[in-house]
């Protein structure tokens, strides 16, 4: 079951923030929240604020849900580029689908992500440098749901 979740997981991710998605109606004041369905399965994501952040990632099957992962982060110098993030997080691996992959550079942009755990219990952090000055850092968390 953990494989369909990852592969359901993975196509949400791309099709919602990383893939430049629409964002559906607002379930709380300011938040930014998305939402991608196939069939009984729903994947949802749905954040606040920008420049700092936190935001949760859930899926449901049958309404019911069986996996979630909390994340908070901040942009913390110049030169940020949220398309940058969003080319890196479009390319999350299979054996961690929780943000992106461990490391990916373009240009004069680099992204780091360290995860310990394993896809039912796990914590991890990610950076992005410009010109090796560290200017964005996520640290997250998250798991299987147990009923």
């Amino acid at each position: 079951m953990d494989q369909k979740i990852i592969e359901f997981l993975i196509r949400a991710k791309q099709a919602t923030y990383a893939g430049k998605g629409a964002e559906t109606t607002s379930t709380r004041p300011g938040s930014h929240d998305l939402i991608y369905r196939e069939g009984d399965w729903m994947y949802y994501d749905t954040y606040l604020g920008g420049g700092k952040f936190a935001g949760e990632e859930a899926i449901w099957i049958r309404e019911v849900p069986v996996w979630s992962m909390n994340y908070v982060g901040r942009v913390t110098g110049a030169n940020f580029s949220g398309d940058f993030l969003k080319e890196a997080l479009l390319r999350v691996p299979f054996n961690k689908p929780y943000r992106g992959p461990a490391q990916y550079t373009n240009g004069d942009y680099s992204y780091e992500c360290e995860v310990s755990g394993e896809f039912d219990w796990f914590q991890g952090t990610e950076l992005i440098r410009y010109k090796g000055e560290v200017i964005y850092e996520c640290c997250f968390h998250g798991g299987l749901i147990q009923q």
